[in-house]
Parts: C-alpha cells; sequence; structure tokens
C-alpha cells in the first residue's frame, strides 16, 4: 500500500511526524509492504547500511535520503523533519493559504514585505550577537 498523499493532519502522517528518523523510515517502509531487501533492491542502498539507517546507527547522506523517499513515496522532509520542525505553525499556515488567493500584483507585495520583515528580524539577531 502506497502512503496516503502528504498532509500532515492525516492520521497516518501525524503518526509518522512524532516519530524519530529510524523510527520514521521504518513506519514509511512497512506502510509500502517492502522488506529491508525489497527497499534495498529499489533504491540501490545496501541491505545492510539500510538496516543501519532504521536503527541509528548512522545518518544517510542527501543522496540516500533523496532514493530512500522516492521509493517509498514520500517526501524528504516528511521522513526528515519531526512535526513542528519545519513549516509555519497553524496560525501562519492560514495566512500563506489566504495569500494564494491574492492576484499576482498583491502576492509580490506581501512577499516583498515578509522578505523585509525577514532580513528586519536577522539584523536583529546580528546586532544582539555582536
Amino acid at each position: 500500500m502506497i502512503s496516503p498523499p502528504y498532509d500532515p493532519t492525516h492520521p497516518y502522517w501525524r503518526r509518522i511526524l512524532l516519530m524519530s528518523f529510524p523510527t520514521r523510515l521504518a513506519e514509511a517502509r512497512h506502510q509500502c509492504k517492502l522488506s529491508q531487501a525489497q527497499l534495498s533492491r529499489a533504491t540501490g542502498i545496501n541491505q545492510s547500511q539500510i538496516k543501519r539507517y532504521e536503527t541509528g546507527l548512522t545518518q544517510p547522506s542527501l543522496d540516500a535520503l533523496r532514493k530512500l523517499a522516492m521509493a517509498l513515496h514520500i517526501s524528504i522532509d516528511a521522513l526528515v523533519f519531526e512535526e513542528g520542525e519545519r513549516g509555519p505553525d497553524d496560525e501562519l499556515r492560514l495566512a500563506f493559504e489566504a495569500l494564494a488567493t491574492f492576484d499576482p500584483e498583491d502576492k509580490a507585495m506581501a512577499t516583498r514585505i515578509i522578505q523585509g520583515l525577514i532580513l528586519q528580524h536577522q539584523a536583529k539577531i546580528w546586532s544582539k550577537a555582536s
């Protein structure tokens, strides 16, 4: 069975997001009904290396993550990041969804405003550090 499309509110993804990387990897593999040997063949990654990833003994390279995510039909973000570790919180997510409905000119203006706020925030952080 292929995992459902990525939706952090879906029960499958809620469960996956609360796990550590090794557990998320093993769970995603089980969800796809793949053995470590089958995942090894699908990715070209040695089976013993997949076992080391799933036990937390080693961390995969970016290339290995890409291969794993493609074979497991999930995003690298869903495989690597914990819930809330990446992406906007719910309040900002709703604001960004509203921005998606803006016409191109208003969307460009909102983007410039957000970029300005980010630069201002970074300058504040750097000035505190020095």
